[in-house]
């Protein structure tokens, strides 16, 4: 069940193609999914750290075109869907209307103008701040490109958890709502801040990244009480927007250490 959960997260989070062991998966093998979505997002920030390092040290292109680099593998990886889900969120929301009229808006394949300018603006944020923990020197660009990865699929599981409803009785949040015990967030998270902060005892690394961890988990906690109120429930779409929101304010504040 332990790795049926796994294969199940790693479908559902990337574009790898894994075959999953049952084409309608237990409730047991959803719940260890969305617990073992951190892991899949520490493959991911690996993946993508990697590429900034090539990029930057090895190529030479330099902190800002290596941060878009990286970036762009992380879009890659996941098909986009996490951006498309902020986007159609971002329309929904952003057109003020009542939950179900809303919820037809962000089922629709094209995106409207909120969707268009959050999604640019987020984009260019996760950029610009990723290329100034690269420039910092120090190991800081890796260390906040993985810590915000994972932290923005922490923020997926923390969504699943017991208590937060679906917004609709079929879709990705009606699989996975709810399928999370806290106890086991909270203890995901617990050795998420431990590891962050025997990363930064190593001084050229600063002291953001566990800030940046509780900021990016709070920030999603923002958006998703704002979605369950206004669409009465989570969806795929306002899932994959915690997970941009997440890592992106996580970003954010582990770029705000001053140079090495």
């Amino acid at each position: 069940m332990r790795w049926s959960g796994l294969r199940l997260s790693v479908t559902l989070l990337t574009a790898v193609p894994l075959r999953r062991a049952s084409p309608e998966p237990r409730r047991a093998t959803v719940a260890a999914a969305m617990t073992w979505a951190p892991a899949v997002g520490l493959l991911l920030g690996i993946t993508a750290a990697a590429v900034l390092v090539v990029a930057d040290h090895l190529l030479g292109i330099g902190p800002l075109t290596a941060a878009g680099l990286a970036v762009a593998t992380l879009a890659l990886l996941t098909r986009g869907l996490h951006l498309d889900g902020l986007a159609d969120l971002a329309d929904g929301l952003g057109s003020g209307k009542p939950a179900p009229i809303a919820l037809d808006i962000m089922r629709r394949s094209d995106i409207g103008p909120f969707g268009t300018v959050t999604l640019v603006l987020t984009l260019l944020i996760q950029v610009a701040a990723l290329a100034q923990a690269e420039a910092a020197g120090g190991g800081r660009g890796p260390a906040a490109v993985i810590t915000a990865v994972v932290t923005g699929r922490l923020a997926l599981t923390w969504a699943c958890r017991r208590g937060v409803p679906a917004a609709r009785q079929e879709g990705l949040g009606a699989l996975v709502a709810g399928t999370v015990r806290p106890a086991a967030a909270v203890v995901i998270t617990l050795a998420v801040l431990t590891t962050a902060c025997l990363v930064v005892i190593d001084e050229p690394l600063g002291w953001t990244l566990p800030p940046a961890v509780v900021a990016g988990l709070a920030a999603a906690l923002v958006v998703q009480r704002h979605a369950v109120r206004r669409l009465g429930g989570i969806t795929g779409d306002v899932l994959g927007a915690l997970i941009e929101v997440a890592t992106t304010v996580t970003l954010v504040v582990a770029a705000m250490s001053p140079r090495a």
